[in-house]
């Protein structure tokens, strides 16, 4: 599909809420089947590191193999354009095998899991081939680290060529009707420490999703009785209740859909930031975890915290296993709750298509923790007043469209994109995920 920027970049949802009135909805052409191609692959075993190509890279084994630092290939300076400051690095790199997509792929995510204490950090890239056999730049997907003291976590601006853009953590082909579209790729990562340093960061997992979701403004429902009847308890935060803390974090609350909401998942794990994770957060805020997720996923170049592979690379540091895909139906979210596991998933909506929800959003996550015992869909919606207010019902037909549509229409009529089933999958690593198309190796 032709894709414009303001489609692409649906990578990173703000949560804008403006409220529209129900009157504002557009007729919308008859479901059509859903006939999206989508396909994860990682890497995370000791044999798949060892099979990539390593420059200073060393892959050790164990019950969760890593990829770090062994003899580094080298120094080099980097200038964080956030900061001005120019540090040198020690550096090591990995890259991939080539990976092929089994067909056209109009999109991709990069997503990994990693730990990058003080003084290391990590850059992820890709490279593919395109179906008339030309190939991308080594595109950055992301500069990332566990905190923020060393180098500003973010995406990078204006990388493209005649094919393809970066729209902040998406790779997405300018125009599927030129018939070029990406056939195969490879991921290049590469490890930083402050020289002569014992700490070096771990990459635990990387992999990416790659996806032709055709445009649609609407899908066929699914069949569902799967997972009707089964609620998870996973726990309630409001992002509403944040409105105005530490707006250097994208304005504060407000606009912290993501990372309230991966919040909510890793603390239905059992996970949680310590007391002195949470010490620089104002003691007087309710919920300070809350504060400390934006801060943790905040990206500086897009200025927000609704990058998506920061969240799930978030998630990843307490111990748990994060990526973000693309899943083809709600009744392969009936799988992952049959199987104890809840997703978050992002939508775009007027407030008359999602009864219940009482705003319209640009752009919007939240937690499915359970269907009704009619299917409807029970989600954890941080766009709420209070965190009791959070657990809301909506309708299973209406909620799959606003999940899975790639283009909508704005209150005034003119049309946008939507997330064409976007999830992030956040679970223990000893967690078996359910199988669904696509799922090459999970």
């Amino acid at each position: 599909m032709a894709r414009l920027p303001a489609l692409a970049s649906l990578a990173a949802f703000a949560c804008l809420l403006a409220i529209a009135p129900a009157s504002a909805a557009t007729a919308r052409p008859a479901p059509v089947q859903h006939d999206e191609q989508i396909t994860f692959h990682r890497w995370q075993s000791f044999p798949q590191w060892r099979s990539g190509e390593s420059n200073g890279t060393l892959a050790v084994p164990g019950l969760r193999p890593f990829l770090t630092i062994g003899r580094p290939a080298g120094t080099t300076e980097f200038t964080d354009p956030h900061t001005g400051t120019t540090r040198t690095w020690e550096y090591a790199t990995w890259t991939s095998p080539t990976q092929p997509i089994g067909f056209g792929a109009s999109e991709l995510v990069a997503s990994w899991n990693a730990d990058a204490p003080a003084g290391t950090w990590i850059q992820v890239e890709m490279q593919g081939s395109y179906t008339n056999g030309e190939h991308t730049p080594w595109y950055v997907m992301g500069r990332w680290a566990d905190g923020d003291q060393d180098v500003k976590r973010s995406s990078v601006d204006g990388q493209g060529d005649p094919y393809s853009t970066i729209w902040t953590d998406t790779f997405s082909i300018d125009d599927v009707t030129r018939g070029v579209l990406l056939r195969d790729y490879r991921l290049r990562l590469t490890l930083y420490r402050a020289p002569g340093s014992h700490a070096a960061p771990r990459v635990l997992q990387a992999g990416a999703m790659a996806s032709n979701v055709p445009d649609r403004f609407t899908v066929a429902p699914s069949a569902g009785h799967i997972a009707w009847g089964r609620e998870l308890k996973v726990p309630r935060y409001s992002q509403n209740i944040h409105i105005g803390e530490y707006p250097e974090y994208d304005g504060g609350g407000e606009a912290w859909c993501s990372p309230t909401s991966t919040e909510m998942v890793v603390e239905y794990w059992g996970h949680k930031p310590t007391r002195a994770d949470l010490a620089w957060v104002d003691p007087s805020y309710a919920d300070p975890q809350v504060d400390h997720a934006a801060r943790q996923t905040y990206d500086y170049t897009y200025e927000g915290a609704g990058n998506w592979p920061f969240n799930t690379a978030y998630a990843a540091t307490y111990g748990l296993t994060g990526i973000v895909t693309r899943l083809h139906s709600l009744d392969e979210v009936e799988r992952f709750i049959a199987a104890g596991i809840p997703v978050v998933t992002s939508q775009s909506f007027l407030a008359s298509e999602l009864t219940g929800a009482n705003y319209s959003t640009s752009g919007h996550l939240f937690v499915i923790v359970g269907f009704t015992a009619t299917g409807d869909v029970i989600v954890n919606d941080p766009a709420s007043s209070s965190d009791d207010a959070v657990r809301n019902v909506y309708q299973r037909t209406e909620f799959e469209q606003v999940w899975l549509r790639t283009k909508r229409h704005r209150a005034d009529g003119s049309v946008a994109g939507g997330s064409g089933g976007v999830a992030y999958i956040i679970a223990p690593v000893w967690k078996p995920l359910p199988r669904v198309a696509g799922s090459d190796n999970w």
